[in-house]
């Protein structure tokens, strides 16, 4: 395959898959940054638009491991690591929740076989709080080995300063990085960072109109090196005649990086990358450990890869990529970013598994008796238009979702999706709930088949939206169908139509149309 890789599904399917593929291993570096079980639902918080009884909210994944059955996945790592196995057992046995057990089982069935799919020399780097830090490690230590962990890292993500203020207890403002190696013949490069003022101050307190420098003792010398030093302005005489020379702060690659990050900042409310994804990382803390567990062509992958930062970074790098996640809001998120960021031919550089292509995939979606018509009406809103979901799923007579752009003030684009059997009643009942919700316009999305004329005269009917405003013709009911979707055709809305998240930053370099051979 001579593409990156994007993956929408379970990410223990997918290492499964890969692991039989490549037994032998063939990813360069795997971050993994997978929610933490902090007893709390983990949402994306959209701004609410003004709809009757809407909450403009979207889960995109919940603590799902406190539902699912922990005992089978023991079961199924006795199989594949007894020492794993016997450590899971025991912790089931003694004073830990089921929730906590449930995560831990969960995630050490998957950093399994993330360890199986890395190569000899490769890295894994593992985000985590302190709430499971010390199980997690545990867990990397007996699928890794004692000896192949690296570091701790500690990285400041937070200043709270109110919290602080009235909880009993210190601030708690830190994640933690776990980095293990697969192998002592790991690849690894050293990273400088920039001297901080103080110690510009401090170290390199003198300067002349070349820069800050320190001085530093001339323990041996030639005469060719004195009058190399001389020329240079670098010699210096004491008074007592004792010979030192000058180190500018531009001849010295900086200070080296340890395991304490407190350099790099959160994601705040302001920030340029932000895009409204509840756990986003900064892409220059992805940058850090890719620059220094890979090199330009290597292979970078993430397997809870949410709003995709550990992608952007690699792609930005020049390294090869593969991602997944398990929310298909993820995974068109991704999409979009990379599409803001690059142009629309970097889709010609990744594939995208899980998610129909075709007409036939999305109606077997439809169709699917487990993933059920909501399934495939999320697909439509979130993923196809960039839209937001109705919270409270109604029957006939309602609507699934909706857009909103900007006019002359916020207007509203109500979504109806249709996967069974259309006919002009449903049409009517829509116009109604248009009317019922004071929205702007509606989307009515279903298959090219169920379209008949009496729908779209009666969409007609409707009119126009401010066809004047914008000088533009826009149709009150569009009809939209699927098959449309799949060939990339979209409403006809002003430009300012708003999705489910905010754009990602052009890149000023990479067009994304030329990528190395992946595997």
């Amino acid at each position: 395959m001579d593409k990156n890789q994007l993956y929408f599904g379970d990410c223990l399917a997918i290492l499964k898959e890969l692991n039989a593929k490549h037994p032998g291993g063939f990813i360069d570096l795997t971050y993994i940054d997978p929610p933490f079980n902090s007893k709390r639902n983990y949402n994306v918080l959209f701004e609410e638009a003004n709809i009757k009884d809407a909450v403009a909210q979207k889960e995109a994944f919940a603590d799902t491991w406190s539902n699912v059955s922990y005992k089978d996945t023991i079961e199924e790592i006795q199989d594949l690591d007894l020492d794993l196995f016997k450590f899971l057992q025991a912790l089931d046995s003694i004073r830990i929740s089921k929730s906590a057990m449930a995560y831990l089982s969960t995630m050490a069935i998957r950093i399994y076989y993330i360890q199986k799919v890395l190569k000899d020399t490769g890295s894994f780097y593992l985000h985590c709080d302190p709430t499971m830090s010390h199980y997690l490690k545990l867990i990397c230590d007996l699928v890794f080995g004692e000896k192949n962990f690296q570091n701790e890292i500690c990285w400041r993500r937070a200043t709270s300063g109110s919290s602080k203020a009235v909880a009993k207890r210190f601030g708690s403002d830190h994640d933690v990085i776990f980095f293990y190696s697969k192998s002592a013949q790991y690849s690894f490069n050293k990273i400088f960072l920039e001297y901080p003022e103080y110690e510009i101050k401090k170290r390199f307190k003198n300067r002349d109109e070349r820069g800050h420098y320190k001085d530093a003792e001339l323990a041996t010398y030639s005469q060719e090196k004195l009058a190399l030093l001389k020329e240079e302005n670098r010699l210096i005489v004491t008074k007592t005649g004792k010979l030192r020379y000058k180190i500018y702060l531009d001849d010295i690659k900086g200070v080296l990086a340890d395991d304490v990050w407190i350099d790099i900042f959160p994601i705040n409310s302001q920030a340029k990358e932000r895009l409204g994804y509840p756990t986003q990382k900064p892409e220059v803390l992805l940058e850090r450990i890719i620059n220094a567990s890979t090199k330009e062509g290597d292979l970078v992958a993430d397997f809870f890869c949410g709003c995709g930062t550990t992608i952007a970074a690699a792609q930005k790098l020049k390294r090869k990529w593969l991602g997944a996640d398990i929310s298909h809001l993820a995974i068109g998120l991704i999409e979009r970013r990379l599409i803001d960021s690059y142009g629309i031919n970097i889709k010609k550089t990744f594939e995208v598994h899980g998610l129909p292509k075709d007409v036939a995939s999305a109606k077997r979606l439809a169709e699917d008796s487990h993933n059920g018509r909501l399934g495939f009406q999320d697909w439509i809103i979130e993923t196809m238009l960039n839209g937001i979901f109705n919270p409270k799923k109604t029957a006939d007579g309602g609507w699934d979702g909706y857009l909103t752009f900007q006019a002359d003030k916020k207007e509203t684009v109500l979504i109806e999706v249709k996967s069974g059997n259309v006919n002009v009643k449903n049409m009517r009942e829509f116009c109604d709930v248009i009317k019922n919700e004071k929205a702007s316009a509606g989307v009515f999305v279903c298959f090219q088949e169920q379209v008949t004329n009496p729908m779209q005269i009666r969409a007609k009917e409707e009119g126009y939206y401010n066809k004047e405003l914008f000088g533009t013709t826009y149709d009150k009911i569009q009809i939209i169908t699927v098959e449309d979707l799949l060939h990339g055709l979209r409403p006809n809305f002003p430009k300012s139509t708003e999705g489910t998240f905010k754009k990602a930053q052009r890149k000023e370099t990479g067009d994304g149309t030329k990528q190395e051979k992946l595997f």
